[in-house]
């Protein structure tokens, strides 16, 4: 388990919001997954809950967002 950088957390984060906000909000389903991710501190981990929350499809997105950091940081700690 390897903590990332404030930066690289930050980005990670962001990259997920972005990714919900794609999707329909009609029965508060993105809602929650805003808070979720709101609620989720930047020990150990973490940061890694912002990528596996996706289906692959989504992970390829998010993926496709990331800086060279933090694409590094998911493939050291998948």
């Amino acid at each position: 388990m390897n903590t990332p950088s404030q930066e690289i957390y930050n980005e990670m984060k962001s990259i997920a919001i972005v990714i919900w906000l794609t999707y329909d909000n009609q029965y508060g389903y993105v809602t929650e997954k805003l808070d979720y991710i709101n609620r989720i501190d930047n020990i150990q981990d973490n940061a890694m809950v912002f990528y596996r929350m996706f289906d692959n499809n989504n992970q390829e997105t998010f993926r496709a967002h990331a800086s060279k950091e933090v694409l590094e940081y998911i493939e050291n700690n998948k």
